[in-house]
Parts: structure tokens; sequence; C-alpha cells
């Protein structure tokens, strides 16, 4: 199982250079693990393409249909205090934005305090070298 976060998840929704490189580490392993957020990011990063008419009514559609299949299979760390707690740390150790910090925690958490057992899947460079940082095994194509 690899935690997923959302810039990862976005490029199985829609079309991007990515894409093909996610959908193999998926391929490889299925079992997906999330924050409980990511629905709404992957939401937000779907109907800003939208509204920048980035893409078209049919993409739309089948983003959502991709993404409601997906979630219906992952696994979500739910808000817990220990993932707010875990959070806060991350915030004032790293240069995260609020969002990107509950998914490091998140990921930090599901490891166990064993960060280096648990693959994160990410595109984002801040987010990474944050993982890197706390010793999560990151995955980027």
């Amino acid at each position: 199982m690899k935690f997923w976060d959302s810039s990862a998840v976005a490029p199985l929704l829609i079309k991007e250079p990515s894409t093909k490189a996610v959908q193999k580490i998926l391929e490889k392993d299925s079992d997906m693990l999330v924050w409980w957020g990511t629905e709404i990011e992957c939401v937000s990063a779907i109907v800003r393409l939208e509204r920048e008419m980035k893409i078209s009514l049919g993409n739309i559609e089948k983003a959502f249909e991709r993404l409601d299949c997906l979630k219906g299979a992952w696994n979500e760390i739910i808000p817990a205090e220990i993932v707010r707690r875990t959070a806060r740390r991350m915030l004032r150790v790293h240069s995260l934005h609020a969002a990107d910090s509950f998914q490091l925690a998140a990921a930090f958490c599901a490891s166990n305090g064993q960060p280096s057992t648990l693959d994160f899947v990410c595109f984002d460079k801040q987010l990474l070298l944050a993982a890197e940082r706390e010793g999560l095994k990151v995955i980027q194509k």
C-alpha cells in the first residue's frame, strides 16, 4: 500500500504529463491510502480547470466518474487529534501550506511512526522535500 497525495491522484482523473507514470504505479499496487480531504482537493483541481476553460464538459464528467471509482476503493486516514497535532508540527518544521501539512501528517501517522516503511506518491516539489526529510519513501516520476 502506498500513500497518495492529491498531486498524484489528480493525474489519474485528468490527462496530465504524469498520467502514464501514476497509472503504472497504480497498476503495480492498487491499494491506495489517502488523507480524508483528498477527494475535495481533487474536486478543486477539476473545477479550476473547468473555470479556466481548459477541460471539456465531457472530460469533467469522466474525471468525476474516475474520482468516484477511486474513492470507492481507496483507504482514508480520517481526521483525528494525532493527525492535527502532527500537521501542526509539520507546519513548524517545513515550508508547507495547511492542506499539505495534513497530507504529510496523515502519511506520517499511517506509518505508525516508522516513515521509512511507507511509500509516498507525490508530484508537489515542496511536499516531496518535506516527506523526504520526514523519512518517507518518496515516489515520483
